[in-house]
């Protein structure tokens, strides 16, 4: 009879051990399962994240300015929604960062920027950047009307019926001889 009740004791502690090792291994595959859902959700985040920069770099490219006067071209990221303003003064701000010559100031509306390869007006300053569809542009200083002042129109008005030589004799009081 003992062995019976030793034989039951040991079928029990068999289930036992039966049910824990199978409880292991569910409470394993649960969790397994839960690292996958949660793996998942994080793959998904990433790749959400991953759309967002890419489309946040689709946004922005890489623009060639020339200065007129100036050595060599400036190359910098904007983005496409920038205005035409925006990238005057960002090209101007960096073309003194650089320490370029021949120095410009930072007025942006001084300055007018056109198409490199396109013979066309200069851009409007409101108009964003990129529907303007071009990558190379040209950055020129306005040239400013001179303003009309006596010695102006009165040179203006003697222009054809004197000489050179008699303009700079009035300017400066002394006579220059001719052979």
């Amino acid at each position: 009879m003992e062995r019976s009740v030793s034989e039951k004791l040991s079928e029990k502690q068999k289930k036992n051990t039966e049910r824990s090792v199978s409880e292991k291994f569910l409470s394993d595959k649960q969790k397994n399962t839960e690292r996958s859902v949660s793996e998942k959700f994080l793959l998904k985040k990433q790749k959400k994240k991953n759309s967002e920069t890419q489309n946040a770099k689709k946004n922005r490219f890489l623009i060639t300015v020339n200065v007129l006067g100036s050595a060599g071209p400036l190359r910098f990221v904007v983005k496409e929604e920038d205005s035409v303003g925006t990238i005057i003064d960002k090209a101007l701000k960096l073309y003194s960062r650089e320490g370029r010559l021949p120095i410009l100031g930072f007025g942006s509306t001084n300055f007018l920027l056109y198409q490199a390869n396109a013979v066309s007006d200069a851009l409007n300053p409101s108009e964003s950047i990129g529907s303007s569809g071009g990558r190379n542009f040209l950055l020129c200083k306005k040239q400013k009307q001179p303003q009309m002042t006596e010695g102006r129109s009165e040179m203006i008005s003697r222009k054809g019926s004197g000489s050179w030589k008699a303009w700079i004799n009035k300017s400066f009081s002394f006579k220059i001889s001719s052979h």
